[in-house]
């Protein structure tokens, strides 16, 4: 089978990669002619775990492939996944422009029947703006071809992107026609072969399945980082409500971790896109826009918490942040608390002294030499006068203390992620702060009375 990939971002070359590992032909298209070099060089332009290695085996294979030319890329496709970007407008929807294009390129160079799949996240609706895209190219050539549109998206984590495609919890599926549900039952055989369902329903069914998955994730984000600021105030500590609502097995442990909030390149921007959807249809969805305030506070509160420590003056204080990426495993820096902090900590006067395992690069497409960058976690201590931890970076959960309080000129440590232990940091002499945890002695605040 061959298959055609239009777009060779994170998703796309996920999902290329992928394929061509269990033996399908595939070609990725790109409009970028240097990204393309590039990748047929074996340098990839994101950071995901595996995916060099696997890119380079399956090239040398022959059975991954890389071209700008998308007509001779759909030449011998039986199945082309439409897997472009969709930025957010200023209102919050979806921009679709890329994917309309893509389904126009594909309604110009079919030959044959072809199976286009939108594997990008798209709203509601977008499969029938891509079959009448196809469509209208396709009277333009006045010949008449069969072709089928379908919905696939993608849950991938960034960090295990490899793991969740080969080893999917589900693979979502939207049809319109048993030719197409057949098509890609055969292409997804190989990841189902353990067990893992595919499960098939209609094209409107599976658009709303991707926004309605990473609205929810970003919904119990929210709700415990609001739990945990509720902690704070009457005295209560999040981490041990924490693992009292998360035995409950209806509820369970996943994405119930207090924080700084959510970033990256889905959430902010699905959820911020299925409530401009409602709207769309004048429909206001009450709980996703509450989501999204609650996020929006959460990514100052480690801030507020410093500004609080110096008595609201940070001039010429030294930050020390470990960890600038949305989450560990990624590069990733789109919509990361770290830029919101950065942003926070340079506007009170403060010098940011920064370190990520792989984000450094990243990072100075934002701040250029507004910051110094760090190559080592505890060089960036040298006359801090305090620590900021962003990133839950596995290397940061064991530090060496007694270096760490040798650096510091204040030991004084600001965890956003709650990787630490306040008995065992007050031990080591540090003033400690993490999230839903009040370290004053006096922890109920006058206005607040508690009546049962």
């Amino acid at each position: 089978m061959n298959i055609t990939i239009i777009g060779s971002g994170y998703v796309g070359l996920v999902t290329g990669a992928c394929f061509s590992e269990v033996g399908i032909n595939v070609t990725c298209v790109d409009v970028d002619q240097q990204k393309i070099d590039n990748l047929k060089n074996g340098i990839i332009p994101i950071y995901e775990p595996g995916l060099e290695k696997m890119i380079t085996r399956n090239m040398n294979k022959g059975r991954l492939h890389f071209t700008t030319k998308i007509s001779d890329a759909l030449r011998s496709s039986d199945v082309v996944f439409i897997s472009v970007g969709t930025p957010p407008d200023k209102d919050g929807s979806a921009d679709l422009k890329y994917v309309i294009q893509v389904a126009r390129d594909c309604g110009k160079h079919m030959n044959d029947y072809t199976l286009v799949v939108t594997k990008s996240t798209v709203p509601v609706g977008t499969s029938l703006k891509v079959k009448n895209a196809i469509k209208e190219e396709l009277d333009k050539r006045k010949v008449n071809i069969d072709f089928d549109v379908a919905s696939n998206p993608e849950f991938l984590k960034e960090g295990a992107a490899i793991d969740d495609f080969l080893k999917p919890d589900r693979i979502v599926v939207g049809v319109e026609s048993a030719r197409a549900e057949e098509l890609l039952n055969t292409l997804y055989k190989p990841f189902t072969l353990n067990g893992h369902p595919i499960i098939f329903m209609d094209v409107i069914s599976a658009e709303m399945t991707k926004y309605a998955a990473n609205s929810m994730l970003a919904t119990k984000i929210s709700f415990i980082n609001d739990i945990a600021n509720l902690c704070e105030i009457v005295g209560a500590d999040i981490n041990k409500v924490r693992k009292g609502i998360t035995s409950d097995t209806r509820i369970g442990n996943k994405f119930l971790y207090p924080g700084i909030g959510y970033g990256g390149s889905c959430f902010p921007k699905d959820v911020q896109a299925l409530i401009r959807t409602g709207e769309e249809f004048e429909y206001e969805l009450k709980v996703l826009k509450a989501v999204e305030a609650v996020n929006k506070s959460q990514k100052s509160v480690l801030f507020n918490k410093i500004m609080k420590y110096y008595d609201g003056d940070l001039k010429g204080k030294t930050v020390a942040l470990w960890g600038l990426s949305f989450k560990p495993q990624t590069d990733d820096m789109r919509e990361a608390p770290s830029l919101e902090i950065i942003k926070k900590l340079l506007l009170a006067g403060a010098n940011v002294r920064a370190y990520d395992p792989v984000a450094l690069n990243e990072a100075k497409h934002y701040f250029e030499n507004t910051i110094t960058y760090c190559e080592d976690q505890y060089e960036t201590l040298i006359n801090a006068d305090c620590l900021a931890v962003l990133t839950e970076w596995s290397e940061f959960r064991i530090p060496n203390f007694k270096i760490m309080h040798k650096l510091l000129n204040v030991p004084a440590i600001f965890d956003g992620r709650n990787i630490y232990d306040k008995s065992e940091l007050k031990k080591n002499g540090f003033d400690y702060f993490c999230i839903g945890v009040n370290t004053d002695s006096d922890v109920l605040r006058p206005e607040v009375s508690l009546s049962y």
